[in-house]
């Protein structure tokens, strides 16, 4: 998790103010004392403001991955450090001139971008070179001009989510502006500046090299934490989604194709899958009646004929007739057959 320590601070010169007799009375809470002329700025204070400005930068960005966070600071020593730590965390930047009306007249402002766009593509297309020498020194100008203001927005598409400001008495215009279109302001505030119309206050200094840098790289890092993390929780929310099948509607044979088995190999797969999940694997037999014989072998390892008397849930009795019965007609059968024989034999 981004944040800061007590040394960092130090070592940064971030307690530092200004002058004694340049400072804005709207600063006295956060300042803690004076030394030789120059106002002291509380640290324990800085850093806990600073730390709620980090996590308030980190949950933004949690709950919103794309917000546009717009850095500015045009004064000299913060161009660089502005420029690097934008561009690091894939975010945008004012870090020559604040033109005004950039946020509350963007239509007019995206205007020049559009120019700067059509150079850029007369460029790549070999219509530039096609221009006569003065007409391309011209254009040469007016691109260098509207790259100094606009390179760092020119990819923006609209207006930012949020601000982070260096030396709010050098941008007061940016803060009229984005506090008049309701949008959230970090900025680090001295102690010539006011805190009114600041969303986040950071107390301290904005003059220092080191400082811009250490307060600049900071929010930057809450930035990509906050974009990592937001975007990490979408994707395993989306993936939860898909992945809550139910079990019955999972079709085996579109799973099968989709897996590039064939046809046969589909049979014999879902017969297994079938058999597996509990259907009766049946014997049929065939028409002879060894085959059958053999199908329907008694469990005991004996055959029916063997049954002991009684043990079917049959009395002895009970069969003997019914043999008995079917002997004799087979008996009489057998001799009505012989005795035509004989009339035959006779006969002829």
């Amino acid at each position: 998790m981004a944040t800061v320590t007590m040394k960092e601070l130090l070592e940064a010169g971030v307690h530092f103010g200004h002058q004694v007799r340049r400072w804005n009375p709207k600063m006295k809470e956060y300042i803690f004392g004076e030394r030789n002329g120059i106002y002291i700025i509380d640290l324990q204070k800085t850093q806990k403001l600073f730390r709620d400005a980090l996590n308030y930068v980190t949950e933004s960005l949690t709950e919103r991955p794309n917000q546009k966070i717009l850095f500015v600071g045009t004064k000299r020593q913060a161009q660089d450090a502005i420029k690097e730590e934008a561009e690091r965390c894939g975010q945008y930047y004012v870090n020559n001139r604040w033109l005004g009306g950039l946020l509350t007249n963007y239509q007019t402002v995206q205007k020049s971008i559009q120019k700067l766009r059509d150079i850029e593509t007369m460029r790549e297309d070999g219509r530039f070179e096609m221009l006569t020498k003065k007409e391309r020194l011209k254009l040469d100008r007016l691109y260098e001009g509207l790259m100094k203001n606009l390179a760092g927005i020119k990819d923006m598409g609209g207006a930012p989510d949020m601000l982070f400001i260096i030396d709010v008495r050098k941008e007061d215009i940016a803060v009229k502006e984005a506090n008049r279109l309701g949008i959230p302001i970090v900025a680090v505030v001295d102690t010539n500046c006011s805190p009114e119309g600041i969303d986040q206050v950071i107390p301290g200094n904005d003059d220092a090299l080191r400082a811009i840098r250490l307060f600049a790289s900071r929010i930057a890092d809450a930035i990509l934490e906050g974009k990592q993390v937001g975007t990490e929780g979408g994707i395993a929310v989306a993936e939860d989604e898909e992945g809550a099948v139910e079990p019955a509607e999972i079709d085996i044979a579109a799973s099968l194709r989709k897996a590039g088995v064939a046809e046969e190999e589909e049979g014999e797969i879902e017969a297994e899958v079938a058999a597996a999940a509990g259907e009766a694997d049946i014997k049929v037999a065939d028409q002879t009646w060894e085959t059958a014989e053999a199908t329907h072998a008694d469990p005991a390892g004996g055959s029916y004929a063997r049954t002991e008397p009684g043990a079917s849930g049959v009395e002895e009795g009970e069969v003997r007739p019914e043999l008995n019965k079917m002997a004799s007609e087979d008996m009489i059968e057998a001799s009505n057959s012989e005795t035509e024989e004989s009339n035959e034999a006779t006969a002829s």
